[in-house]
């Protein structure tokens, strides 16, 4: 694809992402490519998604340089544009980002050369019985050494509001929506509904719906599942509840996920990506569904999710089943795969060429 202009969200407190920042500008001038610092914050202030692409010049890729959680700031930004997004890693998780901050020059080739492919994610929205608002006592609390908030989320025109159907907010999640309690010593009650019907009412710290995308965030540390970014499906998870019923519940993409803050409950904080967005009081509630729009992330190469998951997640293997000295082979297929497993989605060979990160490493073996 041509590439006329460029977004650049950054991690400002890294002296890394800073220096790759200007890697990037660097190709963008070589190239007459456009380029503008986006979702800044030295006024003071954020602003609403539109309101930062508009003042970025309409960018059709965003570039994040830092750890996941610049590229959720990114993504916000891309979902609002219909943009690509490309995450630059400078994190310590990384199951967001993309390339190594070395690298960033050759992806920005591969991406005007159009040798990659996007990645298309599912996203949320929401809808409300009211508008969102954060208190000005708990922005004061929020903002406490970290940066300013974001703006409340607006109104979709375009849906039809009102009635039991509640207000279209006009927010998007790239992993996941959480209602969770206010008041350290006080659960929040909540009637949780799956597609339309009450699955069970909580009393709990906080309840959330991620995304495959997000099941390795909140969810994961909840005790979620861990889902193939690939897959489809919304995953409730309750939050240290105070019943019998701990579990998640993956519902399908067309099944929207209700959570009403009961009368006897608490003051309960929505925040999306991990940003506070808005309290709602008993009798309040938000119902959560998949987005009509993606994020299109760009990948170039196939990614190794389940390797990247092994790897970020130091997972070990089981001393019993090395009790032979022999670790099970990271790729036990060095061959093509037979024609009826060719539209299945495999590794590819272990010395194909890697511009986005390097093999997973040996596991560690017990002799």
């Amino acid at each position: 694809m041509t590439v006329n202009r460029i977004g650049l969200v950054v991690h400002g407190g890294r002296a890394e992402a800073v220096a790759a920042a200007g890697s990037v500008r660097e190709w963008c001038a070589e190239h007459a490519v456009g380029c503008a610092d986006i979702d800044v914050w030295q006024e003071g202030e954020r602003h609403s998604a539109r309101e930062e692409i508009d003042t970025a010049g309409d960018p059709d890729l965003i570039v994040t340089l830092g750890g996941d959680g610049t590229f959720l700031r990114g993504a916000r930004l891309a979902a609002e544009n219909d943009a690509l997004v490309l995450g630059v890693d400078l994190g310590r998780v990384g199951f967001l980002t993309e390339v190594p901050a070395t690298a960033v020059r050759a992806a920005l080739d591969a991406v005007q050369e159009e040798r990659i492919t996007v990645e298309s994610r599912m996203l949320l929205t929401l809808r409300a019985s009211c508008r969102l608002k954060v208190p000005e006592n708990l922005e004061t609390m929020v903002r406490y050494g970290r940066g300013p908030m974001l703006p409340p989320p607006g109104v979709r025109r375009e849906c039809v509001t009102g009635d039991d159907w509640g207000v279209a907010l006009d927010v998007t999640a790239l992993n996941d929506v959480v209602l969770e309690k206010l008041a350290r010593d006080r659960q929040v009650s909540v009637g949780v509904y799956l597609a339309g019907r009450l699955l069970a009412s909580y009393s709990a710290d906080a309840l959330l719906v991620a995304t495959p995308t997000g099941s390795t965030a909140y969810s994961f540390a909840a005790g979620g599942p861990v889902v193939s970014p690939r897959a489809e499906g919304l995953i409730f998870t309750p939050v240290a509840p105070h019943m019998t019923f701990n579990r998640s519940v993956v519902a399908a993409p067309d099944e929207p996920i209700a959570l009403r803050v009961l009368e006897r409950s608490g003051q309960a904080a929505v925040s999306i990506d991990g940003q506070v967005r808005g309290v709602l009081n008993p009798g309040d509630w938000i119902g959560v569904y998949a987005a009509p729009r993606r994020l299109k992330a760009v990948r170039l190469g196939p990614m190794d999710f389940y390797g990247r998951l092994r790897e970020r997640m130091n997972l070990t293997d089981a001393p019993a089943a090395l009790a032979d000295g022999v670790a099970a082979p990271l790729w036990p297929v060095t061959t093509p795969p037979p024609g009826d497993l060719a539209h299945l989605a495999l590794p590819t060979a272990p010395d194909a060429p890697r511009l986005h990160r390097d093999p997973p490493r040996e596991p560690p073996r017990v002799s």
